[in-house]
């Protein structure tokens, strides 16, 4: 199978307004959205749609209202014309734990056979809110793009600045580093490493001890971090207003 899982790790490090660092292990899925019903039948403790101990919903993201995830990619390629010759997406997210799930960032790759042609960033807030950033790819290994923010993520980050991203194609190892940066300096960076292992029930059992209640802790550990960074200093900033789910083509 193509679909595989990253073990490993996630970290934080905010050098303003006030400097405070963060990081926890975790495990994320790879899945080749191709074989979700194959994983789904393979995998006792995995579902595809349907409860489980560990499960993956469509409607958890795209369109976000259950449709299916791949037919979405291929209409946004299509509509901002990056490319009309996608065979493969895989989607890098957490996965459902007893039907609970947040993902901060969720990334598509787009391949054209081998070649990565597309990268989707889909990131989320607390708020049940969403934006997708699509970058057409031109190097096929080391990934570095870059756009403005435009979502509205952290209640003490401002607006105004940019995402600066560095990631490898995900084979064994698996690499991704962001940059947040203001008209001066580094606001933030934050990054999450893995190295592969099996998609299999096996392992997926190894996780969930490994790592108990994974999304749970990371909602709880989000809003902990959030009380630490005000008691601080930290300034509350609050959103202008509410969106559900944009997208935006960052032509870089």
């Amino acid at each position: 199978m193509n679909s595989c899982i990253y073990n490993g790790l996630v970290t934080h490090h905010r050098f303003k307004p006030v400097k405070h660092e963060l990081k926890y292990k975790t495990f994320s899925l790879l899945i080749d959205l191709d074989e979700l019903e194959l994983l789904d039948t393979k995998i006792s403790i995995f579902s595809f749609n349907k409860f489980n101990v560990f499960s993956f919903y469509n409607k958890d993201h795209g369109a976000r209202d259950g449709s299916f995830l791949k037919e979405w990619v291929i209409e946004n390629l299509k509509k901002f014309n990056i490319s009309n010759q996608i065979t493969k997406i895989k989607l890098l997210c957490y996965p459902r734990i007893f039907g609970y799930v947040f993902n901060p960032l969720s990334i598509f790759y787009c391949y054209e056979e081998e070649n990565l042609r597309a990268i989707f960033y889909e990131v989320k807030n607390t708020f049940n809110e969403q934006h997708t950033y699509i970058f057409k790819v031109t190097k096929n290994e080391k990934i570095e793009q870059k756009c403005k923010k435009k979502f509205y993520v952290s209640p003490f980050m401002d607006m105004n600045t940019h995402y600066n991203f560095k990631l490898l194609n995900p084979q064994e190892k698996l690499s991704v580093f962001i940059k947040q940066t203001d008209n001066a300096e580094t606001v933030l960076t934050a990054t999450q490493v893995g190295d592969k292992k099996e998609f299999s029930s096996k392992q997926l059992m190894i996780n969930f001890f490994k790592y108990p209640l994974m999304t749970l802790k990371i909602t709880s550990s989000i809003h902990y971090e959030a009380f630490l960074l005000w008691k601080k200093g930290a300034i509350y900033r609050g959103r202008e207003k509410k969106i559900t789910n944009n997208l935006s083509y960052e032509k870089n």
